[in-house]
């Protein structure tokens, strides 16, 4: 390209040309010979102690070398430097597929990842927040209860003693007890909600076991969880439950664990209600099979513990308070509230607690989350929010010289926040830390000192650099992002008349206050405001799940290693019974989890090591080359290829290759379709689905539930992770779904979107407490002409009214 800045020399905005490469590690960090995922062979030097934003389409290798790459090798290189026995309790990781990193400094990834769902994870357990707060009760709380555990909601609350025997003067006589108490409440065991279980959707009780009576998922008649109960001879297999004595039925519901043999084989049997609650309310709703979750939802219902009405703790950590505020009500405040709180508290002797506190509650509140409560289930934040708290503990830290790796930071940021944003990136870069940041949003891209554009396509046809320079080279250069920098939308002339509404009456959820608003049907509906007010509560929280709404939202995709799009889209049905009637065959054989499954790696392609402690080591299986598949199965072809080369096509090849001709296949064409129309025509049909993004999981759930019935669909900011260049894109196919009589709601913050909209409504005026009101309800156009709100005066700065 010709506005490249050379390799050797990257310019520093404000500092001059680096050095040469041979000279400086101190100032680059210098790749040579990445080859992680579908880059290039590329090399590269990226300027230390400035922020450099890595910019592309989706698919174009952004993350393949800033954090697979770079981020991976230098987390790496720092496990190495523990024991051998530390390092068995660690991740392992191996080495990336580079020839030369040089000049790598500690990276702390802050990534989108969303934290862990257990119902005990909170906000503030997974800050320090809550740990200070416990702290500062244990001292200052009347009355006094004890230590910090006392407060804690996830230590238990059951008394443990001992003894410890003191020898003095030869004689061991004397003995000291002591006891340790958590501060769990013992009615829900610090979950704040207790489950009731409908008795009805576990068995008939007019049948006997004998009989087939238990209809839980998995205890099918036969199974070992069926025979645990039926072979147990604590109950009578061939009366109808409801026959039961009074022992019986104990025995079958509740009877404590117990270790008895079933057909030669040692079980541990106990009552039905315990065993479906360790098996099924013990894990994450989110990632269960859908037909177990099914279950789930029809058979048990939960309800606010009675006990600790929700608070999760137990009698004396709700007692004990300081100035009237229990630990309890501290969490439970908005955070800008809780420091405001926190900043009325002088108390000499927790001096320094209290300083450490307030520090890390105005973080929350400088980093736009001042709306959120320490008592917040931590599953329940969005990626982009996960993000943010996840840099909570960096902003006041003193380390410098680190490299922080941001995985756009701006999901989920109204355009008023995004400011907020960056001014914590400059003050990162400014403490002298080197700041690397995967971005698509103009405003961000524009605050860069360096700028690195991969592509120019995606997926095959992406991996290399395109540009390295400053934002005015970007702007002036012939790339696809430098293209569509400047890329402003209009309001739309005309609007779209609604064909209905969907009423929704005193929404009251989080902080929503008894909201009434009519969303108009037929139309494409755009919910807006700041982070925090309110707009998945009113939409998810109020809009319930039926058969005639789609919601589609950026949650994990659940699946193993083996799972990909092939087979998440039921893609793969299609085409082994292509490859089946082709040949003459069971369409099995076409399957790399079936009978046509490599015998030597299982289907897998590769064979796993496990070094304990070091990387593991991934090695193509010999037998198959990695193609997953029997020699004698592959032997088999469908349009002059086999089953692995089609799996090995991204969904724009094989769109054509099903298209027409030997391999037309109509089944698959039509989904593929749907994979090209969400945007996603880069990826490979067997593509691993724990390689993909938030948004690229988004849009294949919206291309899977393309052809559903559903006549509502609900997206959460589907412009997640996708290029300039693509909204447009997507903004068709959101006309296209409308257009075909399709209702389409959206939570976004992107202008374009906005623009784009049929109506708006705006949610607000703040975050929190602040918010939860709607402040505007109406056309792009009067949004704009109004600026009544936030929103309004940024969309209007954005389509430049």
């Amino acid at each position: 390209m010709s506005h490249a800045a050379p390799r050797t020399g990257a310019t520093r905005p404000g500092k001059g040309p680096a050095a040469p490469h041979a000279a400086d590690s101190h100032d680059t960090i210098r790749v040579l010979g990445a080859r992680e995922n579908n880059l290039k062979d590329i090399s590269i030097e990226i300027p230390k102690r400035r922020l450099t934003v890595f910019t592309g389409v989706s698919g174009s290798g952004k993350s393949s070398l800033v954090f697979d790459t770079i981020a991976a090798e230098s987390q790496r290189l720092i496990n190495e430097t523990y024991s051998a026995f530390v390092q068995g309790f660690m991740p392992t990781l191996a080495r990336p597929e580079v020839d030369v990193l040089e000049g790598l400094t500690t990276a702390i990834i802050v990534d989108q990842q969303r934290m862990g769902a257990d119902p005990r994870s909170t906000v503030g357990t997974a800050t320090d927040a809550n740990a200070m707060l416990r702290i500062l009760f244990s001292r200052l709380g009347k009355p006094h209860i004890g230590p910090p555990s006392a407060y804690a909601f996830n230590v238990p609350s059951v008394r443990a003693s001992g003894a410890i025997t003191v020898e003095r003067g030869g004689k061991k006589a004397v003995k000291a007890t002591y006891e340790r108490t958590g501060g769990m409440c013992t009615r829900c065991e610090g979950r704040g909600n207790v489950s009731d279980i409908d008795l009805t959707q576990l068995y008939d009780d007019t049948k006997s076991l004998d009989e087939g009576a238990l209809t839980i998922p998995g205890y099918t008649p036969g199974g070992w969880n069926y025979r645990l109960y039926s072979e147990s001879g604590l109950v009578d297999p061939a009366k109808p439950i409801r026959k039961y004595t009074k022992k019986e039925l104990h025995a079958f519901l509740h009877h404590e664990p117990t270790r008895m043999k079933i057909a030669g084989i040692n079980m541990t049997y106990e009552g039905l209600i315990p065993r479906i609650q360790k098996s099924f309310l013990a894990k994450d709703k989110e990632g269960m099979q859908p037909h177990i979750r099914a279950f789930v939802d029809r058979a048990v219902t939960f309800t606010t513990c009675p006990e600790c009405e929700g608070t999760r703790l137990s009698e004396g950590a709700r007692a004990s308070k300081i100035k009237k505020v229990s630990i309890a009500d501290a969490c439970a405040m908005q955070i800008s509230d809780l420091a405001e709180w926190v900043r009325g508290l002088d108390e000499p002797s927790v001096a320094p607690l209290l300083t450490a506190l307030r520090d890390t509650l105005d973080s929350f509140v400088e980093i736009g989350l001042g709306y959120l409560s320490l008592d917040r289930p931590a599953g329940t934040l969005s990626g982009g929010e996960a993000q943010r708290v996840k840099m909570i503990r960096h902003l006041g830290s003193s380390l410098t010289d680190v490299t922080y790796v941001f995985d756009e930071p701006t999901i989920g940021l109204h355009p008023h926040d995004i400011q907020r944003m960056n001014d914590l990136l400059l003050r990162l870069r400014d403490k002298g830390n080197t700041v690397l940041v995967v971005e698509h949003k103009p405003e961000t891209i524009a605050i860069a000192d360096h700028v690195v554009d991969l592509g120019p396509g995606a997926g095959t046809g992406g991996g290399t650099v395109c540009f390295e320079g400053t934002v005015e080279e970007l702007r002036a250069g012939d790339t696809v992002t430098g293209r569509h920098f400047d890329d402003r939308s209009s309001v739309k002339d005309t609007v779209r008349t609604p064909t209905g509404t969907l009423e929704i009456r005193g929404a009251s959820a989080h902080n929503l206050r008894d909201v009434d608003v009519d969303i108009p049907l037929g139309v494409l509906a755009v919910v807006t405001g700041v982070a925090g007010s309110g707009k998945s509560s009113l939409v998810h929280g109020s809009i319930p799940p039926g058969e005639d709404v789609v919601s589609v939202d950026q949650g994990a995709i659940r699946g193993s290693r083996r799972s990909n799009p092939a087979t998440y889209t039921g893609l793969l049905e299609p085409i082994r019974k292509a490859f089946a009637k082709a040949n003459g065959v069971k369409p099995a054989l076409f399957s790399a989890n079936s009978e046509g499954a490599c015998p030597t790696c299982n289907g897998a392609g590769v064979i796993y090591t496990d070094l304990a402690m070091m990387a593991g080591v991934a090695t193509t299986c010999e037998d198959c080359e990695g193609k997953r598949f029997q020699a004698s199965v592959l032997e088999y072809h469908l349009g002059g290829k086999d089953i692995s080369e089609v799996l090995a096509m991204s969904v724009t090849e094989a769109e054509e290759f099903f298209g027409d001709g030997e391999a037309r296949t109509p089944a698959a064409h039509k989904i593929l379709d749907r994979l090209a129309d969400v945007g996603l025509g880069y990826l490979s049909l067997g593509q691993p689905l724990t390689t993909l993004s938030g948004g690229e999981r988004q849009r294949l759930k919206l291309a899977t539930h393309m052809g559903d019935k559903g006549g509502i669909y609900v997206l959460d900011e589907p412009t997640t992770g996708l290029h300039l260049a693509d909204v447009e894109q997507l903004l068709g196919l959101l006309d296209r779904l409308v257009d075909s009589g399709k209702s389409v709601i959206v939570v976004e913050h992107h202008q374009a979107v906005m623009a784009h909209a049929d109506w708006i409504i705006d949610l607000g005026p703040g975050a929190g407490h602040d918010g939860g009101t709607i402040v505007f309800e109406g056309t792009p156009a009067k949004l704009v002409a109004d600026r009544s709100t936030l929103t309004g005066e940024h969309l209007a700065a954005y389509v430049g009214a």
